[in-house]
């Protein structure tokens, strides 16, 4: 049976340090996405964007990770995992697949690349994975549903408040 609406690879975009793999699957509006993290693949499956197409990759990695250790990040704009390579502190993979081809769905993420030899990395040098996509903005309730709360803040007086000449 042939589907009329095939599932396309969602565009997907990735970063690295020594033990990590950050990556950003750039679709949408995709509720309750299936995402599989193995240690020598990630499955992804979901609905999302602007036409809430069919989406479904199967990315084989260029090495092992650890899928307990991995965090996955579900957003309004994007999915966000970051992957704990089984070598802690291996050297940099030469491309995130095991086979070297090029896809038009992947790119390097230049915002979180980081080359090798830079030295002033703090991200990625702790354990808690958690704790960096915090920091990054994420993890909010895990279904990318909080929004900040603004209740605490309280009106302050301010000193150009006052009024406004009507414009003619």
């Amino acid at each position: 049976m042939v589907h009329e609406n095939e599932a396309v690879p969602p565009s997907v975009m990735w970063a690295q340090r020594n033990n990590i793999i950050f990556l950003t699957i750039c679709l949408e509006d995709c509720k309750n996405p299936e995402i599989k993290i193995d240690s020598d693949k990630v499955y992804f499956h979901g609905v999302g964007g602007t036409e809430k197409k069919d989406h479904e990759i199967t990315i084989p990695l260029f090495k092992e990770i650890d899928p307990e250790k991995s965090v996955k990040c579900i957003r309004d704009r994007n999915i966000e995992l970051v992957l704990k390579k089984k070598e802690e502190d291996g050297p940099y993979w030469p491309h995130l697949m095991k086979d070297k081809k090029k896809y038009h769905w992947l790119k390097v993420d230049f915002n979180k690349w980081k080359d090798e030899d830079d030295s002033e990395d703090d991200v990625g040098q702790s354990e808690d994975l958690e704790e960096m996509m915090r920091q990054m903005g994420g993890l909010g309730g895990g279904g990318g549903d909080s929004k900040p709360s603004f209740d605490d803040l309280e009106p302050e007086s301010d000193s150009d408040d006052e009024e406004l000449p009507d414009l003619e």
